[in-house]
């Protein structure tokens, strides 16, 4: 079965005063229909660069030079700018970490989903109203034709997000790339949201790549998970195997430092050092500097290691505990 999105060695990189930096290294994954992959890792990991160059978003100086952005089995960065144009939105959408900075502040809610329908589909506007009615009441906004006519200040922050991915919505996209979609909500909201974020894949039979620092978001979210450092998936598996297994010891730190997973008034487990910077990557592993597993051997290129239906990248991939 042909996946709804594939990647296969993607690479994007940027011209610096120094050089090229390469802050997508090599990606590789797939998400099938109806499922939710989360992309985890801390700022800096490469993360919201590779939702990026999935939509061929990125901007001189940088350049995706390398590999496959496979939508339902078509080839993204094969096709003309036209015709990219007319795949975003209708078969790949995003949703950003801030509604604010992407709809327009003097245009009313609904002028800009009727807008964004229309682009795509010959329709009347009194239609494409009524699609952006159904597109707000799939993602439970109440009195969702009220809301057509207010302007995006006049809402709240959770329905601000809940207006943006209803727009991803609008044309029933195969993949929707969500990029910290709920990172500035209250917990009661983020809550909310992401159950009506389960709901509409599991109805609509979207696959969503949701691009998250927050392990604990995604342990409840997604299907599947695959982890970021340094540019490189350092580990992949379900949602499921990483979360209670963790193989790198990358990820065993990002779980050691949920509060949730400790007593109140413990202090909390922390990474020691910082994301390096792309243009002084460590040789060997990039994590080295800061890994508790470190040895000799971890100055050369970590191996990568099948083990249960996990994939790990790492010189000492951990037992289950």
């Amino acid at each position: 079965m042909t996946a709804a999105l594939e990647l296969k060695g993607l690479t994007t990189r940027f011209q610096t005063r120094t050089g090229h930096v390469t802050a997508v290294n090599d990606v590789s994954f797939a998400v099938q229909k109806g499922r939710i992959l989360g992309l985890v890792g801390e700022s800096g990991s490469g993360k919201s660069v590779t939702g990026f160059s999935i939509l061929g978003l990125i901007a001189p100086p940088g350049e995706v030079c390398a590999g496959e952005v496979l939508v339902d089995g078509v080839d993204l960065r094969q096709l003309r700018e036209e015709e990219m144009r007319k795949m975003r939105g209708r078969k790949v959408a995003m949703v950003f970490q801030d509604p604010m900075m992407t709809l327009n502040p003097v245009l009313r809610v609904g002028d800009q989903m009727a807008m964004a329908v229309r682009v795509h589909r010959a329709m009347s506007k009194p239609a494409a109203f009524e699609e952006a009615r159904k597109a707000l009441d799939a993602v439970g906004i109440p009195a969702a034709a009220e809301r057509l006519r207010a302007y995006p200040h006049q809402l709240s922050g959770g329905m601000r997000q809940r207006v943006a991915i209803a727009m991803a919505l609008l044309h029933s996209p195969s993949v929707i790339i969500a990029d910290e979609a709920t990172t500035a909500l209250d917990v009661s909201i983020q809550g909310q949201i992401l159950a009506e974020v389960r709901k509409l894949c599991d109805q609509t039979g979207t696959a969503i790549v949701w691009i998250t620092h927050d392990l604990a978001v995604v342990s409840s979210l997604a299907d599947d998970i695959c982890v970021m450092y340094a540019g490189r998936i350092v580990e992949r598996g379900t949602a499921q195997q990483v979360i209670d297994y963790p193989r790198h010891p990358y990820t065993r730190g990002l779980l050691d430092s949920i509060p949730a997973r400790h007593a109140p008034g413990t202090p909390l487990p922390q990474i020691p050092g910082s994301t390096p910077q792309l243009s002084r990557l460590p040789t060997g592993c990039p994590f080295r500097p800061r890994c508790p597993k470190a040895s000799d051997i971890c100055a050369t290129p970590p191996p990568t290691h099948a083990i249960d239906g996990q994939t790990v990248l790492c010189h000492h991939p951990l037992e289950r505990s």
